[in-house]
């Protein structure tokens, strides 16, 4: 390409001819191959000198230049000269100043097969950085899309796709259930990233995200995409069952039936790009109660009792509605608590009733054990929310008395008791601490009680490392599927209503502490 005898409009020819091949800028050629020359006239001429070459970009004539550059006093005479001995040469009329560059016309030079082969790795290596600079430009572009391509081969269990200029890959866990793609089979698939490294850059598809499902919506429902329906969540068990949650903008519009379509039509091309995947579209409200109740359909929900704080949900139903909330391998309530974002328990009203009787006489107990008041009393306080001490003692004399039959001077001695019991208490939690060796550093841990800490000792957790390679689940609990059976396991802290919020803040907090000392 660089041989001297070459015409310099074969030259321009060979540059325009790459540059569409490749898809790339034909500047980008053109700066290449002067990059290309300049490293060759170095080998030639000195690595000393300081030397540039230009291609015209019209008559594609090749220019190699010396650059000296202009100053007062000449120190380095292969890269300077002064301003005197500049002026000289300078065959315009334009004076020249200290900082200007002059540039001396350098022989033109006949390429070597050494030289040759430099420059023609130098153009090489720009082109295929440059079209992979413009590949990945054009990917992520196309990031959180819908990508068609070829299935090119299958590589342990994962599909790699030839999207034209590209390969992206579908690895094994991002395939629908039981789906069998083949070589030349066309695909589609949600592009979830678009990842650059070294070797270049990696498209990554997916068929199971619950995104795909959205994007495909997307595409079948025009209201979709002229932003007149929502969609607000999607949460699916791929290959198996989904549900979409869908707001429609223009309250005349119905969002199920604009996704469902005239007798089907537009549901059912979405469910058999999922191979039959089973699709329940639900109609969003702000009205969470509601939007529980429609997610666990086909179930009938008679009560829906929600703590925002800590995105929990407790579900009472009749006994006949509990396996239709559960669902099959609990997938019913797993896909509704994915797409409302809390976790729901599911209480048939006869668990609830049991539950709420036994949280009922643990308070009271605890009440009339501790503070030595009757049991009539301790009922009574437990039915009007005060369900602990400590409750007790952080109130005011007027909120106790207000309840009917308890005077001022009771509700003084009922706080007066809570504090000194809470007192008492915090001596004993110190002592109990000790005798279990929990450390000073656990101990110290911003936002955590004594009572936690006891718990946590007993637990064997008893240094600030132990605590801070737990999980907020292991704290405050959560919900896990065994042998099909969705099945609740409790946490460490459970008993002390921490938020997951909350839990969180303690893990990091005490790890920052363990891994920044």
């Amino acid at each position: 390409m660089l041989n001297r005898g070459l015409d310099k409009q074969e030259l321009l020819r060979i540059v325009d001819s790459v540059a569409n091949e490749k898809s790339i800028d034909k500047e980008l050629i053109l700066n290449s191959m002067e990059m290309a020359i300049q490293k060759a006239a170095y080998s030639k001429f000195g690595s000393e000198n300081e030397i540039e070459a230009k291609i015209d970009r019209e008559s594609g004539n090749i220019k190699i230049h010396k650059v000296l550059q202009v100053v007062e006093k000449v120190e380095d005479p292969v890269r300077e000269i002064s301003i005197k001995d500049a002026n000289s040469k300078q065959k315009s009329k334009e004076s020249i100043k200290v900082g200007d560059k002059i540039y001396e016309d350098l022989p033109q030079i006949d390429f070597g097969r050494i030289a040759a082969q430099s420059a023609k790795q130098v153009i090489s290596q720009r082109v295929k950085e440059a079209e992979k600079n413009r590949q990945y430009d054009d990917f992520i572009e196309k990031q959180k899309q819908i990508l068609s391509g070829i299935v090119k081969r299958i590589e342990y269990g994962n599909v790699i796709v030839d999207l034209g200029r590209a390969e992206g890959i579908i690895r094994k866990e991002e395939l629908i259930q039981r789906e069998i793609l083949k070589n030349g089979d066309r695909v589609k698939a949600y592009c979830f990233e678009v990842k650059k490294d070294v070797k270049g850059h990696q498209i990554f598809l997916s068929r199971a995200h619950p995104q795909f499902l959205a994007k495909l919506f997307f595409q079948e429902v025009p209201e979709i995409y002229e932003g007149i329906i929502e969609i607000k969540s999607v949460a699916r068990d791929p290959g198996s069952r989904a549900k979409i949650c869908v707001h429609s903008k223009d309250s005349s519009l119905d969002p199920v039936g604009a996704c469902v379509g005239m007798r089907g039509s537009r549901v059912q091309t979405v469910v058999n790009e999922l191979h039959g995947e089973k699709i329940d579209i639900i109609k969003w409200t702000e009205d969470l109660p509601t939007l529980v109740a429609e997610s666990l359909s086909p179930a009938e929900i008679q009560k829906v009792l929600i703590d925002e704080q800590n995105k929990r949900i407790d579900v009472i139903l009749t006994e006949e509605n509990l396996s239709k909330a559960i669902g099959r391998r609990g997938q019913n309530v797993r896909l509704a608590s994915k797409l409302i974002n809390y976790e729901i328990d599911i209480l048939t009203d006869k668990e609830d009733s049991e539950r709420r009787q036994t949280e009922f006489k643990e308070r009271t107990e605890n009440l009339i054990n501790n503070l030595e008041v009757d049991e009539t009393l301790g009922q009574l306080l437990v039915s009007e929310n005060f369900s602990n001490i400590e409750e007790i003692a952080n109130s005011k004399i007027e909120d106790i008395s207000k309840i009917e039959g308890i005077e001022d001077s009771t509700a003084k001695e009922l706080i007066d008791r809570s504090k000194e019991y809470l007192e008492k208490e915090k001596i004993e939690i110190s002592k109990k601490l000790k005798e279990l060796g929990v450390e000073d550093q656990l101990i110290n841990l911003k936002g955590i009680t004594q009572g936690m800490l006891v718990v946590l000792g007993e637990k064997n957790i008893k240094k600030l490392q132990d605590f801070a390679d737990l999980s907020s689940d292991e704290l405050i609990g959560g919900m896990d599927e065994i042998k099909g059976k969705r099945i609740r396991i409790n946490g460490y802290l459970e008993d002390f209503a921490l938020s997951r919020e909350e839990a969180d803040n303690l893990i990091i907090n005490a790890r920052k502490l363990v891994y920044n000392n």
